[in-house]
């Protein structure tokens, strides 16, 4: 082939110009032993090319294949999951029911523990003793809290004496007003 008409298919080649025919006289060419010097770049490029080039085409029916693929995958992901759900949901119920089994066989009725009388008196006489003392202790900390209600009482009671005064003050002010509007009035 002629370095001229090898350059005009190359320049068609990497413009995009070209057709399959021609396409094919560049591969033939390259495939080739007797290239022309300073074309050994074009060679290797049009030689990987012919090696690659029974690469199949993906299929015309490829996306939707894939996307019945997908779907079929969501399918089965989202039974795996209500599976999931409703096994934790049983597990879930089983562990109350054995828990609340448990816990009501744990549970034992009272004994009674003195076959005495007077023992039983003394033992109850103990337990509410130190009941009352705990209370006492725990109003012995309510006595800040009484200390604080009594001075707010206090300063209630002093502002509603306060206000009582200046009610009965505003009053006066009020009758004298009208008073002096009466005696305008007559003269």
């Amino acid at each position: 082939m002629k370095e001229e008409r090898l350059k005009e298919l190359l320049d068609k080649y990497y413009n995009g110009d070209t057709s399959e025919e021609e396409e094919f006289l560049l591969r033939q060419y390259f495939s080739g032993e007797n290239v022309l010097p300073g074309y050994e770049a074009e060679k290797k490029i049009f030689n990987y090319y012919s090696d690659d080039i029974n690469i199949n085409t993906p299929a015309d029916d490829l996306e939707a294949r894939l996307i019945e693929s997908i779907e079929l995958l969501e399918k089965k992901r989202m039974l795996r999951k209500r599976f999931i759900r409703s096994g934790l949901g049983m597990a879930a119920t089983v562990l109350v029911l054995l828990g609340t089994y448990f816990f009501f066989l744990g549970r034992s009725e009272p004994k009674d523990t003195f076959s005495d009388p007077r023992i039983a008196y003394a033992e109850t006489k103990r337990i509410l003793y130190d009941v009352s003392v705990r209370l006492n202790r725990g109003t012995q900390a309510l006595q800040h809290v009484v200390i604080i209600s009594n001075a707010a009482q206090a300063g209630r009671e002093s502002m509603q004496r306060s206000a009582d005064i200046i009610s009965n003050q505003f009053e006066k002010i009020v009758h004298l007003d009208d008073i002096l509007y009466v005696n305008d009035k007559k003269k």
